[in-house]
């Protein structure tokens, strides 16, 4: 049955025997543009299995989505995965980094080697705080380290502040000297509930010099790139979602880092739209317990399958843009094609699907650059997502993460309705901007209200 069907190729696809080349021309002509496919692996055992690729003709006539056959599962090709590499792939990572704002700290364009200890020892208090009773020598070791590299190598620390930002740096690492000092005290008071209190203080301030560390833009955006809606450095943005007919909420914001560092062209793209009050008013279209998806513009902003730039009158697509960990000399991201295609199969992105609430650009299967103005959010399921060793790392392009009001994702279903998602920080990132602002979320929330 389907059932069965789904489940072989679940298994096929997630050991990565079913990457190779390409679907064909055909089938990216008339593929729909969308994010990745929810698979529901289920453990099942089958009296006669099926090859990959009959497998899943199988399936897509019974869910309809026959086009996906030659961009979900590949016949191996040219381009496929060596079977050396396949069995690698689950190494990877070990202990992936699930945490959306350690993602962004770990992202951020910088190699100081003391401030980076610092971060490792607090961040591994999570490991303590896991342990029941909370594990308070391996707390007390993380703190006190902290607070000697802190004490010890201040001048080291403030060297690598960015010049203009010396001051706020000076300011952020006399107050990170202090709240250690504190946490000290939490310790040695065995308080376990304002132990993570402590530790998401402590990383608030690292992130700030982290973050003060970063001097100008890593690399130059190649051309033709560069051209379109840039975001040279980080935004944060504020979603507003109206959800229907739920006893649990009503109305739910999230907020979202946009991370311009590493997805400049990508991000620039999505927060030029914000400006634009492109996606206000409009629906949630997809949520399946795998993805919640938008961005398909409604039959009032002209039934497009994306963006559609008013001088041009054609639809603004962006390329694909994947920033690897191990970067080339020049620094830039991999552009319009999936890490498997330039043959970097054991490489991990710098922005991972390793979160729940991870953002990014939903594309037609087959053309990776195809994305314009759809966007998911992945509801993280270990069986089918596993941190460091999916099939989406290297293929889609992750733009930011939801850093709080990650519980409205829950909730939310198709049908439901953004209020408005605006800037609340990091505009004056955005170059090369299309629009002007509109100034419409007044407007549509009251219309929203109204209904």
């Amino acid at each position: 049955d389907t059932e069965d069907t789904m489940a072989a190729i679940a298994n096929t696809v997630f050991a990565g025997a079913a990457l190779g080349a390409p679907g064909s021309r055909v089938a990216r002509r008339g593929a729909v543009r969308r994010g990745p496919l929810p698979l529901r692996a289920l453990a099942k055992e089958t009296t006669e299995r099926e090859g990959p690729v009959s497998a899943f003709t199988k399936a897509a006539k019974n869910l309809g989505v026959g086009l996906m056959a030659a961009t979900i599962v590949f016949v191996p090709g040219a381009n496929a995965m060596p079977t050396e590499v396949i069995s690698d792939l689950a190494s990877l990572a070990a202990n992936p980094v699930q945490n959306a704002r350690a993602l962004l700290r770990n992202a951020l364009p910088i190699d100081n080697k003391q401030i980076r200890e610092v971060q490792r020892r607090i961040e591994s208090i999570s490991d303590d705080l896991r342990v029941p009773g909370v594990r308070f020598t391996g707390v007390e070791s993380s703190v006190n380290a902290s607070s000697k590299i802190v004490m010890s190598d201040a001048a080291k620390i403030l060297a690598a502040v960015a010049p203009e930002k010396l001051e706020d740096g000076k300011q952020a690492l006399a107050l990170l000297t202090q709240e250690l000092e504190d946490f000290k005290v939490v310790v040695a008071q065995k308080d376990k509930q304002e132990v993570p209190v402590s530790q998401q203080r402590v990383l608030s301030l690292v992130g700030r010099l982290e973050e003060d560390m970063v001097v100008g833009f890593p690399f130059q955006v190649p051309s033709p790139y560069d051209e379109g809606p840039l975001l040279k450095g980080r935004a944060t943005v504020e979603m507003e979602v109206r959800v229907r007919d739920n006893v649990n909420v009503d109305v739910g914001v999230m907020t979202i880092v946009i991370d311009g560092f590493n997805a400049p062209v990508t991000g620039g793209n999505f927060v030029d739209l914000v400006s634009r009050g492109f996606y206000d008013g409009m629906d949630i279209q997809r949520s399946d317990g795998f993805v919640v998806q938008t961005g398909k513009p409604g039959v009032g902003k002209g039934g497009a399958d994306g963006f559609i730039d008013p001088t041009t009158k054609k639809e603004r697509t962006i390329p694909l843009e994947i920033q690897p960990v191990k970067k080339d000399k020049d620094g830039v991201p991999v552009y319009e094609f999936t890490f498997e295609d330039v043959g970097k199969y054991r490489d991990e992105p710098v922005l991972p699907f390793n979160a729940f609430g991870t953002m990014a650009m939903a594309r037609r299967e087959s053309e990776p650059n195809s994305a314009s103005s759809q966007f998911f959010f992945l509801l993280k399921e270990s069986e089918l997502t596993p941190s460091g060793t999916n099939i989406l790392d290297g293929r889609y392009a992750v733009f930011g993460y939801v850093i709080e009001g990650q519980e409205l994702l829950r909730e939310v279903k198709a049908g439901d309705k953004i209020v408005s998602i605006k800037i609340v920080d990091g505009a004056e990132n955005l170059v090369n901007k299309s629009a002007k602002a509109v100034p419409v979320v007044e407007e549509i929330a009251e219309t929203v209200d109204a209904q």
